[in-house]
């Protein structure tokens, strides 16, 4: 099972501005090594801020429209992502618990963790099997 930890931006991180203690990224580089050593890290990084970013809208026309950043709602952005191969949630949720605050103590940050589709999730055709 495939589960992406997604860190969830803030003012900080939508500033472009990173941790001055370097602490938080011997934490967070010494987490990723010890995800590799266990054989469940796919893959991690951070993401610049969405000010370098945009979106592309589709309308129900069908037609395109795309949309510069920055983004004004910092509580729907991502700042980074680590993205996790294990064999349960619960193995999942471990992992979770123990990932470094990502901005170091004393500033306000959150995770989302969420598990990917999987192929065994579809039926033939492409169709979400729904049990």
């Amino acid at each position: 099972m495939r589960f992406m930890i997604m860190v969830k931006g803030t003012p900080v991180s939508e500033a472009g501005v990173l941790p001055d203690d370097d602490t938080v990224m011997a934490e967070m580089g010494a987490f990723h090594e010890e995800l590799a050593r266990a054989g469940v890290l796919l893959d991690a990084n951070g993401l610049r801020p969405s000010s370098q970013g945009w979106r592309i809208r589709y309308g129900r026309d069908g037609g395109r429209s795309v949309i510069d950043g920055p983004f004004a709602e910092t509580k729907e952005l991502l700042a980074g992502y680590t993205l996790i191969q294990v064999r349960s949630r619960d193995e999942a949720m471990e992992w979770a618990r123990r990932f470094p605050a990502p901005f170091g103590k004393g500033f306000e940050c959150e995770i989302e963790v969420r598990p990917l589709y999987e192929n065994e999730d579809f039926e033939p055709g492409g169709v979400l099997h729904k049990g």
